[in-house]
């Protein structure tokens, strides 16, 4: 029987709150269960186990990055939609770490096949992605360029891997434009 109070909800909220603070690595069942009070058995009435934890850790923040993404670009085209999206983007990577490295993951593509936060995904990079006039398979390189794009940054100015003088904010705004422009320009067949 679960214990009371505790739901998956509850488990996988803790866990993603602990990855923010101590990194994705330290989300393992024995952390939240000292977190919790319990044993470690008691979680596996809720997860089944650690890839399922964190598994369920990418899709929460999967959702939020994307509630947050759609929230910036809404009533917005072309550049300026750009520009919200890797905002939005960036913003939360840096806002929460452990979460966003959930997203990193890879997951099996059969269990997230019905996820709402996926789909809704698909549906904003895809709108966004449309105003510059780009169609399969072109949508699909477009997008692989955006997330390489927006990840290798975010994970760079992370670890503090920008070492020149220039401003980092003044960098990202002109790797938001140049993307800008490799969109408007896109090689078509």
């Amino acid at each position: 029987m679960p214990r009371a109070g505790l739901t998956t909800d509850r488990v996988v909220a803790a866990a993603a709150d602990l990855a923010d603070a101590s990194g994705l690595d330290a989300v393992t069942v024995s952390a939240l269960a000292r977190h919790f009070g319990v044993r470690d058995a008691s979680l596996y009435t809720h997860v089944r186990n650690l890839q399922d934890l964190r598994f369920r850790v990418a899709l929460l923040a999967g959702g939020e990055l994307i509630e947050e993404i759609a929230q910036a670009v809404a009533g917005r085209a072309g550049k300026e939609a750009l520009a919200a999206f890797a905002g939005a983007y960036r913003a939360y990577a840096l806002r929460h770490p452990g979460r966003y490295a959930a997203t990193q993951i890879r997951v099996d593509q059969s269990r997230v096949a019905d996820s709402p936060a996926l789909r809704r995904t698909a549906e904003i990079t895809h709108g966004m992605l449309r105003a510059y006039g780009l169609t399969e398979p072109d949508l699909t390189d477009a997008v692989r360029l955006l997330r390489s794009t927006f990840h290798g940054y975010c994970a760079l100015e992370a670890s503090g891997g920008f070492g020149a003088p220039r401003d980092v904010q003044a960098s990202w705004d002109k790797v938001v434009e140049a993307l800008h422009v490799a969109l408007e320009n896109w090689p078509r067949a």
